[in-house]
């Protein structure tokens, strides 16, 4: 989710977007970049979909602003010609930053509505059936767990994320969620006419995984972009810091190109949390809490 950077000159004031990690991966469908050209894709998507002619700064994909800036989902700030931060916020006020910027600067005479911005909130696009592929159950609040996509000569149409619950993190045995997400970015949906995604897990020395390989369930329909999710029990050692090696396989469409083809990739997925994994609404925020990194 983007945060909001604002500078000020004396001749006038310049507005910036900051992209960043995402807070809410899921929400309309998008997920985390894997690349800079992926986040650099979202850029664009949000010039579309925002219809704002603000310009956009991207953060890198080791998340060094946002570090830099407090980890804030939505901060706002005003910055002088200098450099310095003369307004910090945690969370973005049109309100405030109004009223801040005409302590600093002066009123104006005919102040910008949102009418006046003419922006048109596209929604994203449908690719193909949602909601035909019921969501499966967690055992309560899950937070993100860091993901190594693998090199591939193909991007990764379907992305992982991967959660686990307290249990796993703070004492080494419970529950870890793999979900398989459409990105949206590529217009790529699932063949549900051929074999399902299968996963495979191999883990390290220390550490047991249960099951260590699935498959996807069966789809009356021919195509659609619903996640593929598995919950697998977890057992690990102190001493076990190595990661879980996950690969899957499984078939990406894409319509407008007219092309259909079979995908193999890999992951390594560490079991400490991410603190750029964002939270995802459907479940609801994780408690503020310490985590064992292994």
């Amino acid at each position: 989710m983007e945060t909001v950077y604002r500078d000020y000159a004396p001749q006038g004031i310049q507005f910036y977007y900051i992209y960043k990690a995402l807070a809410h991966p899921e929400l309309d469908g998008y997920v985390q970049p894997f690349t800079l050209d992926e986040r650099l894709m979202h850029v664009k998507e949000a010039r579309r979909t925002l219809g704002s002619g603000i310009p956009w700064i991207s953060d890198t994909m080791d998340n060094d602003l946002k570090h830099a800036l407090g980890d804030s989902p939505n901060s706002e700030f005003v910055v002088d010609p200098d450099g310095n931060f003369v307004v910090t916020r945690t969370w973005s006020s049109p309100d405030q930053l109004r009223s801040d910027l005409e302590k600093l600067i002066g009123p104006v005479e005919n102040p910008t509505r949102v009418s006046d911005l003419n922006m048109t909130f596209e929604p994203p696009p449908e690719i193909a059936a949602s909601g035909v592929v019921p969501r499966i159950e967690v055992p309560g609040r899950m937070s993100a767990v860091r993901v190594e996509p693998k090199e591939s000569f193909q991007p990764f149409y379907m992305k992982l994320r991967a959660e686990a619950d307290d249990a796993l993190l703070s004492g080494g045995e419970g529950t870890l969620y793999v979900g398989f997400h459409v990105d949206p970015l590529y217009h790529v949906h699932w063949n549900n006419l051929v074999s399902a995604v299968k996963y495979q897990v191999t883990a390290p020395e220390g550490t047991t995984v249960s099951p260590a390989q699935g498959e996807g369930p069966k789809v009356e329909v021919a195509s659609d972009v619903d996640p593929r999710e598995f919950l697998l029990k977890i057992e690990t050692s102190e001493e076990s810091r190595d990661p879980l090696h996950l690969a899957v396989h499984y078939y990406a469409c894409n319509d407008e190109e007219g092309w259909c083809i079979p995908v193999s990739q890999e992951y390594d997925v560490y079991l400490e949390a991410d603190r750029d994994g964002g939270w995802n609404v459907r479940r609801g925020r994780p408690n503020a809490r310490t985590f064992r990194l292994r």
